[in-house]
C-alpha cells in the first residue's frame, strides 16, 4: 500500500511526464501517442516506475525499448520541470502497460463464449 506521500509524488511525476510526452515525444517516437497510465514510487521516492501505453505504433516493444534508451534525457527534462516541487529527481524505470490488450483479449473470450451459447440453443 502506497503512502499519501508516495501517491502525491507519483501524481506529480505522472502529470509532468504526460505533458512532456505530449509535447516532446515527437523527437523520440514520431507519429506515436504516448500515455502515462500509472506511476508507482518506492517508499524512499528514489525510483519511479512509469507505465506507458502507446497508440499508433506497430511494435509496442520497440517503442518501450526506444523510451528506455532515452531514459537519461527524459529524466533530465523531467528534472527541469519538477525541480521546485520535489527534493530529488527519481530514477525512472519504464514498463509497457498492457492493460488495454488484456481487456481486448477478455472481450474476445466473452464474445466467443456468448457466441457458443447462442449456437447451442
Amino acid at each position: 500500500m502506497e503512502s499519501k506521500r508516495q501517491q502525491k509524488f507519483a501524481r506529480v511525476i505522472q502529470k509532468d511526464l504526460g505533458e512532456y510526452f505530449q509535447r516532446g515525444a515527437a523527437s523520440i517516437l514520431p507519429n506515436t501517442m504516448i500515455t502515462v497510465t500509472k506511476v508507482r514510487a518506492t517508499p524512499d521516492l528514489g525510483i519511479a516506475r512509469v507505465y506507458l501505453s502507446f497508440f499508433n505504433t506497430p511494435d509496442q516493444q520497440l517503442a518501450i525499448n526506444t523510451i528506455k534508451a532515452q531514459t537519461s534525457e527524459i529524466r533530465y527534462n523531467l528534472g527541469k520541470r519538477i525541480k521546485d516541487q520535489v527534493k530529488g529527481i527519481p530514477q525512472l524505470e519504464f514498463f509497457l502497460d498492457d492493460t488495454s490488450d488484456y481487456v481486448e483479449r477478455m472481450d474476445q473470450i466473452f464474445t466467443s463464449i456468448n457466441h457458443d451459447e447462442d449456437e447451442t440453443k
